[in-house]
């Protein structure tokens, strides 16, 4: 790697990509393995059935297409064909709410809402306009649709056809009306009692004043937001009460993302995000009674906790910490099947608090059910982040049941509304996701990372607990999508080194001796051309003795150089050292081709990846950079120690968090890491955005030393290796600017041993494949020339 300051602002030449090939000696080039989908298949997505169980349908490409096309696979012929344009508009929507007895379902699609009866298969189109109408949902025991148009709630009703406007919501303030102090009094009084031809207008006025309001009572009262947003606005199943939201908007400074390659030929802003830090927006829920004509706000003063101070406070002895406004968004209500209860989930602007709360309408006061602390963040599978969790009544209709992570993993857990016991439906060292309740009202249907946390499978489980029985037993991934008899599963399945594909299977539970069939074939002859390596799944003591997940891909001795390539996944909270294909599936094509050149490649579950529980997830609490950075050393020494890996020949590469990591490595772990390549990677976490950030780290101004400890530009000092910076110019989710001021910091600094490589018209998910191509040839180079020795 050429050791001085440069900011590439070009592709690669020819000569380079030539040389790089030159240097590989895999089947395999960059070039192929970049072009995604194209190289190694469209697959499918987004699979449903229909209402009647008589086909799958799902989103797919095996043309090549521009795009993906909906699918169906019927059951009975056992065929797959495409579904044109003008018949997939009119297909139901695959989302939608049933009725209680299973009989009808509504839905809105295309802007419009429809209802299906499910026997028939008819379908009635309610309105059709040019507005859009959302938010569908039954009310007045099912005999009427309402829905949502222009911020209003309107009801539809089944019998009769008749459509009525339920609220009146208007942006304004609500009129004072001619209100007068005690000196205009006085005198208005005055010229009545003086003026007789004043007090016969105003005696005409007041009777058509009273007609007027007469009349009025028979439209909706009109409810004034007062400049605050509406949100979440929703009948009752009854139709006695209306809830709704309001929001007051903070404005919070945004910034700007230049973008210099376009179309007009002059340079175009793009405005994005704020920054870490944003004062929090404020949210009422609202009770509109609508029989007695009143407006009410729900009371949630007295919420358990509400005024907690973090105790990272304690940090701060001399600053004053503000505990005003902690509520954040407020989910809900969730009604029972006969409306006579309604549930809030309610989470804190902080996010370190959820509440699950029993709501009276007829007084908007709340009754506490269920509190749930976190003094890191609430969040795990079914728990809620931006918005509420998983959550839903039980069949008796006086329980409801939630997931948790009471435990130190997410679990199901029910509640009795009425004396507030709560059970534990499942436990252990394994996660739960996407809980629903059977048909029979009897058995709950969920997938599970019990076998391995890398491993998902689907179960079946009594109501009230115990003995979990599994239905899929592939390895990998199984998203299960039961038809609406329960009695067929139609399975997106992968492997890690087996692309997902759909398959259909009976359920166990009517056929014990069902047997997965493929339904799709979708990878290209050129991907299956080469034999494809399945990672070895490991684990390795941490310096804190914590078992570590991780996949490892080794090379054949006679290639082996004693070169490794540590691999971090982005998002924090992401799982990647599991036994599915990879949503990392260029990373991992790419290792295949580091592995045939020789090099051994880790790809680590640090502290902070999902899969794993509570604790793994907060291990980066106010320290990013800390657990989920010792993690990455602590796998290098296991390659030394049980490897034969030359502890100076070890690299470290990763976009977005990943690439945050790789910056920390290189500029605090110099004796680990010998060379890096960071790709979109945070330089500042007090640069990027609220919702994520704050969980962590909290925000600057209350926390400045967690942000200080956090970022990597604080540490450029120490930098010894060679590091490559990669970067899109457009990128609106880790901003460029960022790279820029850690790029003069380096200069600064005097730093000549490291590049910057820029895409001037990627964002933060690249999508060209020539830049895909240019970026992990320039990593493949930088590896080689640093690790090897080779000259490109």
């Amino acid at each position: 790697m050429k050791r001085t300051t440069l900011l590439s602002l070009f592709l690669l030449t020819s000569f380079c990509f030539t040389q790089a090939q030159k240097n590989n000696n895999s089947k395999l080039s960059i070039k192929q393995i970049m072009q995604g989908d194209n190289f190694v298949g469209h697959l499918p997505s987004n699979a449903h059935w229909s209402a009647d169980g008589k086909n799958i349908l799902f989103n797919w490409n095996p043309e090549n297409a521009f795009s993906d096309s909906l699918y169906t696979y019927n059951t009975a012929s056992e065929t797959t064909k495409k579904v044109g344009f003008e018949a997939s508009y009119n297909l139901p929507s695959p989302y939608g709410i049933y009725s209680n007895d299973k009989s009808k379902k509504i839905y809105s699609k295309n802007g419009d809402v429809y209802m299906m009866t499910i026997a028939s298969g008819e379908i009635i189109q309610i309105t059709n306009t040019q507005d859009y109408e959302g938010n569908v949902h039954f009310t007045n025991n099912e005999q009427q649709i309402a829905y949502v148009s222009n911020k209003n709630i309107y009801t539809w009703d089944i019998k009769t056809g008749v459509t009525k406007q339920i609220t009146d919501f208007n942006n304004g303030k609500e009129k004072d009306g001619n209100k007068r102090d005690e000196k205009d009094e006085w005198l208005y009084q005055d010229q009545l009692a003086l003026f007789d031809v004043l007090s016969e207008r105003k005696a005409k006025k007041d009777r058509q004043d009273y007609f007027d309001k007469k009349e009025a009572l028979k439209a909706p009262l009109p409810i004034y937001s007062e400049g605050k947003s509406i949100q979440n606005q929703h009948i009752s199943p009854d139709g006695k009460y209306v809830s709704y939201l309001l929001v007051e908007r903070e404005d919070n400074k945004g910034t700007i993302t230049p973008h210099y390659v376009t179309e007009s030929g002059y340079t175009e802003d793009q405005h994005t995000r704020s920054k870490v830090g944003n004062e929090p927006d404020t949210y009422e829920l609202f009770i509109y009674d609508i029989e007695n004509r009143k407006t009410y706000p729900v009371a949630l003063d007295n919420l358990e906790g509400l005024d907690y101070i973090p105790e990272y406070t304690k940090d701060y002895p001399d600053k004053t910490y503000k505990n005003d406004n902690r509520i954040g968004y407020i989910s809900g209500p969730i009604w029972n099947k006969d409306g006579s209860k309604a549930v809030l989930d309610i989470n804190t602007n902080d996010y370190k608090d959820r509440w699950i709360v029993l709501l009276n309408t007829e007084d908007g006061t709340v009754t506490n059910l269920d509190h749930q602390h976190d003094i890191a963040w609430i969040a795990g599978p079914g728990i809620g982040g931006y918005r509420g969790g998983e959550l839903g009544w039980m069949p008796d209709d006086k329980s409801i049941w939630f997931q948790s992570e009471k435990t130190g993993y997410s679990h199901l857990y029910t509640l009795n509304t009425t004396n507030k016991k709560s059970k534990a439906v499942t436990s252990g060292d394994f996660e739960i996701y996407n809980p629903k309740i059977a048909n029979d009202k009897k058995h709950w249907y969920f997938t599970a990372n019990k076998t391995h946390p890398g491993d998902r499978q689907f179960y079946r489980m009594s109501l009230n607990g115990g003995k979990m029985e599994q239905l899929t037993f592939k390895t990998g991934r199984n998203d299960v999508t039961l038809s609406s008899d329960e009695k067929q599963m139609a399975i997106l399945y992968s492997y890690a080194n087996q692309p997902r594909e759909l398959y259909i299977k009976e359920n166990p539970i009517y056929n014990k001796n069902a047997v997965a069939k493929q339904v799709t074939h979708s990878t290209t002859k050129d991907f299956e051309a080469y034999d494809w390596r399945s990672p070895e799944f490991i684990t390795f003591k941490a310096n804190d003795g914590a078992n570590v997940h991780a996949r490892i891909y080794k090379p054949a001795t006679e290639v082996k150089n004693k070169g490794a390539i540590i691999f971090v996944h982005g998002a924090g909270y992401l799982q990647n050292a599991h036994k599915w294909w990879s949503s990392y599936f260029r990373e991992y094509m790419f290792h295949n081709i580091l592995v045939d050149n020789g090099y051994t490649v880790l790809d680590i579950d640090y502290r902070g990846s999902a899969g794993y529980g509570r604790d793994w997830r907060t291990g980066i609490y106010r320290h990013m950079g800390g657990k989920d950075l010792s993690d990455q050393v602590d796998g290098a020494a296991y390659l030394v120690n049980e490897h034969g890996i030359d502890k100076d020949k070890i690299g470290i590469y990763g976009g977005s968090y990943g690439g945050f990591i790789t910056l920390m490595g290189m500029f605090n772990e110099a004796d680990t890491f010998t060379a890096g390549a960071a790709i979109r990677s945070v330089g500042d976490w007090a640069a990027y955005n609220h919702g994520y950030t704050a969980r962590i780290l909290n925000t600057p101004t209350t926390d400045s030393l967690a942000y200080r400890k956090s970022s990597p530009i604080y540490f450029a000092d120490g930098l010894e290796g060679d590091l490559l910076i990669l970067h899109g110019m457009v990128d609106d989710n880790v901003h460029f600017q960022d790279m820029v001021r850690l790029s003069q910091k380096l200069i600064e600094l005097g730093k000549t041993n490291w590049e910057m490589a820029v895409y001037p018209v990627e964002r933060h998910g690249f999508v060209e494949p020539s830049s895909w191509t240019d970026e992990y040839t320039r990593i493949f180079n930088l590896f080689n020339e640093s690790l090897l020795g080779k000259k490109n």
